[in-house]
């Protein structure tokens, strides 16, 4: 079992910047490939972005690309969502999580663990 919690989130004008902590309670972290997702009100929950084990291998939805930075400190149990020139539509819960399925899995249901959400709020 694997217990996810997030912090980070708040409210943000449109251009700056907030960072998002994911802390990883229970099994080797380190055993995991770790994701970020986000849900907007009325909307599905969509993939964000990604990162391997060792940290190797981001990848980022194509809205995220070049604004958004996932990292991992597997001797903190922590993943980071670094995101940058936020903009009124990245407004959503964003939620943590966590597979062992294999890497580079973007589908939601492939994944076993996941937080509780921090909300993003980016205003105009």
């Amino acid at each position: 079992q694997v217990q996810l919690v997030e912090s980070g989130g708040g409210l943000v004008q449109a251009g700056g910047s907030l960072r998002l902590s994911c802390v990883a309670y229970g099994r080797t972290f380190n055993n995991y490939v770790m994701g970020w997702f986000r849900q907007a009100p009325g909307k599905e929950r969509e993939f964000v972005a990604l990162i391997g084990w060792s940290g190797a291998g981001p990848h980022y939805a194509d809205s995220v690309k070049g604004r958004f930075t996932i990292s991992r400190d597997n001797a903190k149990n922590t993943v980071l969502l670094q995101m940058n020139s936020l903009k009124p539509e990245d407004t959503a819960v964003y939620y943590c999580a966590a597979t062992d399925r294999g890497w580079g899995l973007i589908q939601s249901g492939l994944y076993d663990y996941w937080g509780q959400g921090t909300q993003v709020t980016v205003s105009s």
